[in-house]
């Protein structure tokens, strides 16, 4: 599930939103009310149960062979998503919809690249919430490899070392971080 030319997504569990309304996130870095949406290239950011942590790495320009073949290995794909096993079942039968909305009155958000689009007005859906589909086909579909697992925080703790792109989504769900096994300092 992608946007057309000329939109963005924003993702929910709610198939029943009318119009989206800016506000401040209980999650929120910055004060400003927004309306959320992604891009194309976001949007697999969001294939998950809203409250579902995730561990996100994607090959860029620079990034060295060893770090590739270490955090995405031989899978196939350029692109990693780790989830929990405790959440395997909810990515399994999560009705997820997607809105389609108009991009013209979002600006990206993020820095130094942004990482969403966001408008501080009053946005309607182009049309209903569309069911986004199997969550795991969409992966698979996307060549995106799924890796589940029992703790995301040491893949999390090896991915934000390494060179490559990458992005966590709602980590605070996680379950507890074991202790670092790398020496202090």
């Amino acid at each position: 599930m992608r946007p057309d030319p000329g939109e963005v997504l924003h993702f929910s569990e709610d198939p029943t939103i009318a119009r989206f309304v800016p506000h401040v996130a209980r999650t929120a870095r910055q004060p400003q009310p927004y309306v959320w949406a992604v891009d194309a290239a976001r949007a697999p950011d969001y294939w998950f149960p809203r409250q579902c942590p995730r561990a996100m790495v994607w090959t860029v320009p620079g990034a060295t062979m060893e770090d590739r073949e270490r955090l995405i290995g031989p899978g196939g794909g350029e692109r990693v998503h780790a989830i929990e096993y405790d959440w395997l079942e909810r990515m399994r039968t999560t009705r997820l919809y997607a809105y389609r909305l108009p991009a013209a009155v979002f600006r990206p958000f993020g820095q130094p690249v942004p990482h969403a689009h966001v408008a501080t007005v009053t946005v309607e859906p182009l049309g209903p919430a569309e069911p986004v589909g199997d969550l795991l086909e969409l992966h698979r579909a996307a060549a995106i490899q799924l890796r589940v697992l029992d703790n995301l925080w040491p893949y999390w703790r090896a991915v934000t070392a390494a060179g490559l792109g990458f992005s966590g989504i709602r980590l605070r769900n996680a379950k507890p971080a074991p202790p670092d096994p790398r020496p202090a300092g």
